[in-house]
């Protein structure tokens, strides 16, 4: 295929996608003022709702605005040979082609963090600060990004470096190396991320001795769950919303509840929570989606390996030289139709998995507790009770809260 025709499906695919989200965001956003299900009635009262639908409106407003800068700008970029531009820059630094693709990588995305700068700022201090939730610092905000600026760096960096390196030497059978790299990578971080990577950014505690942690080792004892490791984490650091996740394996695995999550439920509405986060481990989710994610990047890796060297991808984006990181970038416009599809079914695995954790709970635990703790949690972060079934099929990792409380209430 010559470079033109690739330019021009290059700049489809962009812009369709594009405008299917923009239609599903729409077709969404009407649904806004739907009237509250029957079985959710408890969830808000009148100003409460109304409140809600201000910030799901005030959201969407600002969303297809930061959406229409961030295409335009790509499609720009990629009209005006701005990737070329770069390229330039990076070639006059050296002519190594690690250091240049690292070159050529941090230039686009800090340019692109900064850029995009304004929109998170306002988003933080300007719409969540008006409905309650920013509890951000101007401190933190600006330390959040060096910080996630020298993690790029250092770990994205060295990465990209190594798989360049692979490429150098290993050809077009350097996705072999890469695949195996990124999966130890994966499963590495999986391990340890709670002990590595979240202590940069937030303070965590064990939960101290009391009734709540009695009930919780309680729980875990009945369903021959071993739980040494259970933290707090001050996620009102940054948001007044709350949250909990599970992570790492056999020694490394521990709970992780946000002080937001501890502070706005009750005890045993804390408790079904985590019955929910220890269904996904006995149901080896966990696991599941680990070995989906690996297997997802093998295939990705290999399908790059086909077509990354071809010079075309490179002369697709205004760059006559071909190397691996221009059509390293090519490649990802190009795929971006199959990590949709991908998406998609990893999305309704997803909330396959968030059913079966739900009934875990309900059945070690009870129904009742998780299912006010939902309600709670979604009042807390005015979430969207009445959302459009294709933006949900879309966009949804989790089920909405009507489909989790059907669910929760079939068999009682």
């Amino acid at each position: 295929m010559n470079p033109k025709t690739l330019f021009y499906i290059i700049i489809a695919i962009i812009i369709i996608d594009f405008i299917i989200d923009k239609i599903l965001d729409t077709l969404n956003a009407k649904h806004f003022d739907d009237p509250i299900p029957q079985e959710l009635s408890d969830v808000y009262n009148k100003d409460e709702y109304e409140k809600s639908q201000r910030y799901k409106k005030e959201r969407y407003r600002f969303g297809i605005i930061t959406s229409t800068f961030s295409v335009l700008l790509t499609l720009g970029f990629i009209i005006f040979d701005g990737f070329a531009w770069v390229d330039d820059i990076a070639r006059n630094f050296t002519d190594n082609a690690i250091l240049v693709a690292l070159i050529f990588f941090g230039i686009i995305m800090i340019g692109s963090d900064i850029l995009t700068t304004p929109f998170s700022w306002y988003s933080t201090f300007v719409i969540e600060e008006k409905y309650g939730f920013n509890k951000t610092t101007k401190k933190t905000f600006f330390l959040d990004k060096i910080k996630g600026w020298f993690m790029m760096i250092i770990l994205g960096g060295g990465i990209l470096a190594l798989i360049v390196w692979f490429y150098q030497f290993a050809g077009n059978d350097f996705w072999w190396y890469a695949w195996i790299l990124v999966a130890v990578f994966s499963i590495f971080i999986n391990m340890f991320y709670a002990k590595l990577i979240v202590p940069l950014f937030n303070k965590q505690s064990p939960l101290e001795e009391g009734s709540l942690r009695t009930k919780i080792e309680t729980y875990a004892k009945s369903v021959g769950f071993t739980l040494d490791n259970i933290f707090i984490i001050d996620g009102s650091k940054r948001s007044t919303k709350a949250n909990a996740y599970f992570s790492g394996f056999g020694k490394e695995k521990r709970i992780t509840l946000f002080d937001t999550l501890v502070k706005d439920l009750e005890e045993e509405e804390i408790v079904a929570v985590l019955a929910h986060e220890v269904g996904h481990y006995k149901k080896n989710h966990i696991i599941v989606n680990l070995l989906a994610s690996i297997l997802t990047t093998g295939f990705t890796l290999w399908l790059l390996s086909l077509f990354v060297g071809s010079p075309a991808l490179s002369q697709a984006l205004g760059v006559e030289e071909p190397s691996f990181h221009i059509g390293l970038i090519a490649f990802g416009i190009l795929y971006s139709p199959i990590s949709e599809i991908t998406g998609l079914l990893m999305n309704y695995l997803s909330r396959k998995f968030e059913y079966q954790a739900d009934n875990y709970a309900k059945n070690t635990y009870g129904a009742a507790p998780l299912i006010s703790s939902l309600k709670k949690l979604t009042k807390n972060s005015l979430s969207n009770l009445t959302p459009h079934k294709a933006y949900v099929f879309m966009h949804y990792s989790h089920p909405t809260l009507l489909q989790r409380f059907r669910n929760l209430k079939r068999g009682l």
